[in-house]
Protein backbone atom coordinates (compact mmCIF):
# COMPACT_ATOMS: atom_id res chain seq x y z
CA UNK A 1 0.00 0.00 0.00
CA UNK A 2 1.28 3.43 -0.84
CA UNK A 3 0.79 6.63 -2.77
CA UNK A 4 1.50 7.29 -6.45
CA UNK A 5 0.93 9.67 -9.30
CA UNK A 6 1.30 12.95 -7.48
CA UNK A 7 3.80 15.74 -7.10
CA UNK A 8 3.88 16.24 -3.31
CA UNK A 9 7.12 15.19 -1.66
CA UNK A 10 6.66 12.56 1.06
CA UNK A 11 2.85 12.24 1.01
CA UNK A 12 1.09 10.78 4.04
CA UNK A 13 -2.46 9.60 4.57
CA UNK A 14 -3.37 12.88 6.28
CA UNK A 15 -1.41 15.03 3.81
CA UNK A 16 -1.83 13.23 0.50
CA UNK A 17 -1.64 16.16 -1.87
CA UNK A 18 -2.48 15.05 -5.42
CA UNK A 19 -1.47 11.41 -4.92
CA UNK A 20 -3.70 8.35 -5.22
CA UNK A 21 -3.76 5.50 -2.73
CA UNK A 22 -2.28 2.59 -4.65
CA UNK A 23 -0.32 -0.60 -4.50
CA UNK A 24 2.80 -1.58 -6.34
CA UNK A 25 2.85 -4.89 -8.19
CA UNK A 26 6.15 -6.72 -8.22
CA UNK A 27 6.00 -9.71 -10.52
CA UNK A 28 8.23 -12.30 -12.13
CA UNK A 29 8.06 -11.79 -15.93
CA UNK A 30 9.04 -15.44 -16.43
CA UNK A 31 5.83 -16.43 -14.60
CA UNK A 32 3.39 -13.73 -15.79
CA UNK A 33 3.62 -11.04 -18.43
CA UNK A 34 2.86 -7.36 -17.98
CA UNK A 35 -0.11 -7.81 -20.33
CA UNK A 36 -1.46 -10.57 -18.06
CA UNK A 37 -1.03 -8.30 -15.02
CA UNK A 38 -3.02 -5.64 -16.88
CA UNK A 39 -5.76 -8.16 -17.70
CA UNK A 40 -6.03 -9.06 -14.01
CA UNK A 41 -6.25 -5.37 -13.14
CA UNK A 42 -9.01 -4.63 -15.67
CA UNK A 43 -10.97 -7.66 -14.44
CA UNK A 44 -10.66 -6.64 -10.78
CA UNK A 45 -12.83 -3.52 -10.92
CA UNK A 46 -15.42 -1.73 -13.05
CA UNK A 47 -13.18 0.31 -15.38
CA UNK A 48 -16.16 2.23 -16.75
CA UNK A 49 -16.89 3.89 -13.40
CA UNK A 50 -15.46 7.34 -12.90
CA UNK A 51 -13.53 7.58 -9.67
CA UNK A 52 -15.17 9.84 -7.11
CA UNK A 53 -11.91 11.34 -5.88
CA UNK A 54 -8.24 11.48 -6.78
CA UNK A 55 -7.38 9.70 -3.52
CA UNK A 56 -9.49 6.61 -4.23
CA UNK A 57 -9.67 6.42 -8.02
CA UNK A 58 -8.62 3.38 -10.02
CA UNK A 59 -5.64 4.05 -12.27
CA UNK A 60 -2.79 2.35 -14.05
CA UNK A 61 0.43 4.11 -13.11
CA UNK A 62 3.14 3.46 -15.67
CA UNK A 63 6.87 3.80 -15.20
CA UNK A 64 8.01 3.69 -18.83
CA UNK A 65 6.91 4.38 -22.39
CA UNK A 66 6.75 0.61 -22.98
CA UNK A 67 4.34 0.18 -20.05
CA UNK A 68 2.30 3.15 -21.26
CA UNK A 69 2.00 1.65 -24.75
CA UNK A 70 1.00 -1.78 -23.39
CA UNK A 71 -1.52 -0.27 -20.94
CA UNK A 72 -3.06 1.93 -23.65
CA UNK A 73 -3.35 -0.99 -26.06
CA UNK A 74 -4.98 -3.16 -23.39
CA UNK A 75 -7.42 -0.36 -22.56
CA UNK A 76 -8.39 0.00 -26.23
CA UNK A 77 -8.95 -3.78 -26.51
CA UNK A 78 -11.11 -3.69 -23.38
CA UNK A 79 -13.23 -0.82 -24.72
CA UNK A 80 -13.83 -2.73 -27.97
CA UNK A 81 -14.76 -5.89 -26.08
CA UNK A 82 -17.09 -4.05 -23.68
CA UNK A 83 -18.50 -1.56 -26.16
CA UNK A 84 -18.10 1.15 -23.51
CA UNK A 85 -15.68 3.89 -22.60
CA UNK A 86 -13.10 2.84 -20.04
CA UNK A 87 -12.65 5.73 -17.62
CA UNK A 88 -9.75 4.29 -15.62
CA UNK A 89 -6.85 6.61 -16.51
CA UNK A 90 -3.32 5.62 -17.45
CA UNK A 91 -0.98 8.03 -15.67
CA UNK A 92 2.75 8.50 -15.10
CA UNK A 93 3.93 6.78 -11.94
CA UNK A 94 6.35 9.39 -10.71
CA UNK A 95 7.57 8.20 -7.33
CA UNK A 96 5.81 5.44 -5.39
CA UNK A 97 5.84 6.16 -1.65
CA UNK A 98 5.05 3.42 0.84
CA UNK A 99 2.16 4.26 3.14
CA UNK A 100 2.58 4.41 6.88
CA UNK A 101 3.02 1.09 8.71
CA UNK A 102 -0.52 1.13 10.09
CA UNK A 103 -1.88 1.08 6.52
CA UNK A 104 0.03 -2.06 5.55
CA UNK A 105 -1.94 -5.35 5.49
CA UNK A 106 -4.98 -3.69 7.06
CA UNK A 107 -7.19 -6.79 7.36
CA UNK A 108 -4.38 -8.89 8.77
CA UNK A 109 -3.50 -6.24 11.37
CA UNK A 110 -7.12 -5.92 12.45
CA UNK A 111 -8.26 -9.55 12.54
CA UNK A 112 -8.42 -11.46 15.79
CA UNK A 113 -6.34 -14.63 15.77
CA UNK A 114 -3.70 -13.36 13.37
CA UNK A 115 -1.20 -12.27 16.02
CA UNK A 116 1.16 -15.09 15.07
CA UNK A 117 2.15 -13.09 11.99
CA UNK A 118 3.78 -10.62 14.41
CA UNK A 119 6.04 -13.44 15.62
CA UNK A 120 6.88 -14.50 12.08
CA UNK A 121 7.51 -10.90 10.91
CA UNK A 122 8.58 -8.93 13.99
CA UNK A 123 9.61 -5.74 12.15
CA UNK A 124 7.42 -3.54 9.98
CA UNK A 125 9.61 -3.76 6.88
CA UNK A 126 9.60 -7.57 6.68
CA UNK A 127 5.86 -7.64 7.40
CA UNK A 128 5.19 -5.11 4.62
CA UNK A 129 7.33 -7.02 2.09
CA UNK A 130 5.97 -10.46 2.98
CA UNK A 131 4.13 -12.32 0.25
CA UNK A 132 2.64 -14.65 2.88
CA UNK A 133 1.24 -11.71 4.85
CA UNK A 134 -0.10 -10.19 1.62
CA UNK A 135 -1.91 -13.41 0.74
CA UNK A 136 -3.32 -13.80 4.24
CA UNK A 137 -4.50 -10.18 4.13
CA UNK A 138 -6.27 -10.85 0.83
CA UNK A 139 -7.93 -13.99 2.17
CA UNK A 140 -9.13 -12.07 5.23
CA UNK A 141 -10.62 -9.47 2.89
CA UNK A 142 -12.63 -12.30 1.32
CA UNK A 143 -10.57 -12.38 -1.87
CA UNK A 144 -9.08 -15.43 -3.46
CA UNK A 145 -10.20 -18.66 -4.97
CA UNK A 146 -11.08 -21.13 -2.19
CA UNK A 147 -9.04 -23.96 -3.74
CA UNK A 148 -5.99 -21.71 -4.07
CA UNK A 149 -6.49 -20.43 -0.53
CA UNK A 150 -6.70 -23.96 0.86
CA UNK A 151 -3.39 -24.92 -0.77
CA UNK A 152 -1.64 -21.67 0.21
CA UNK A 153 -2.77 -21.63 3.83
CA UNK A 154 -1.10 -25.01 4.35
CA UNK A 155 2.26 -23.46 3.36
CA UNK A 156 2.17 -20.60 5.88
CA UNK A 157 3.23 -22.53 8.98
CA UNK A 158 0.28 -21.29 11.02
CA UNK A 159 -1.67 -22.83 13.87
CA UNK A 160 -4.83 -24.79 13.11
CA UNK A 161 -6.92 -21.92 14.51
CA UNK A 162 -5.26 -19.32 12.25
CA UNK A 163 -5.67 -21.60 9.22
CA UNK A 164 -9.38 -21.99 10.03
CA UNK A 165 -9.79 -18.21 10.35
CA UNK A 166 -8.20 -17.60 6.93
CA UNK A 167 -10.19 -20.34 5.21
CA UNK A 168 -13.50 -19.15 6.68
CA UNK A 169 -12.80 -15.71 5.23
CA UNK A 170 -12.86 -17.16 1.70
CA UNK A 171 -15.95 -19.26 2.38
CA UNK A 172 -14.48 -22.61 3.45
CA UNK A 173 -16.15 -23.92 6.60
Amino acid sequence: MGYAGGTKLNPTYHDLGDHTESFQVDYDPSAITYDQVLDLFWDSHNPCDKGYSRQYMSAVFVGSEEQKRAATESKVRLEKRMGQTVRTPILPLGKFTLAEDYHQKYYLRNSSGMEEFEAIYPDAASFTRSTAAMRANGFLAGDGDPDFAKAEVEKLGLSAQAKTTLLRAVGIR
